[in-house]
């Protein structure tokens, strides 16, 4: 691995009501992304993609059993997905892992017509956005288009 850069995020960790229904969303998404497992321990799990980690945490000293992405604090986690193609593939996929799909009257354009994404929302309350690096699919054409 080579030296990260400065500013570079080393890792985020998130503190879940619970770690098996967790690791059952984050960790298919994270595994289907190409982050390997990196570390796991009685109340946690994390997995690496390159010099970032994902920590998963179901900490003794939480004060909810609900996230809630409306709250100050984060929002949601954003992902680059290869192509259109794949963000339906895995938009397709992740209601078997604890994901539902969010704006389902826009997809894939919630966040914009210039924007192919998928934004999911899991059991737990947490959003992530799948966003399309080459919205055409690299065929010149989006799914919805063909």
């Amino acid at each position: 691995m080579t030296r990260p850069a400065t500013g570079t995020l080393h890792h985020v960790e998130i503190w879940v009501p619970d770690l098996a229904r967790a690791v059952t969303s984050f960790g298919w998404l994270l595994e289907a992304l190409g982050h390997t497992e990196f570390q796991r321990w009685g109340t946690g799990r994390s997995w690496r993609l390159g010099a970032t980690y994902l920590v998963l945490e179901e900490s003794p000293a939480l004060t909810s059993d609900r996230h809630d992405r409306c709250r100050p604090g984060l929002n949601h986690l954003a992902f680059h997905v290869q192509d259109a193609h794949a963000v339906e593939a895995l938009a397709a996929e992740a209601p078997r892992h604890g994901w539902s799909l969010l704006f389902p009257d826009r997809h894939p354009h919630a966040g914009g017509e210039r924007t192919y994404a998928a934004y999911l929302e899991n059991t737990d309350g947490f959003e992530v956005e799948l966003v399309a690096v080459d919205p055409t699919g690299g065929r010149g054409a989006r799914p919805a288009d063909e």
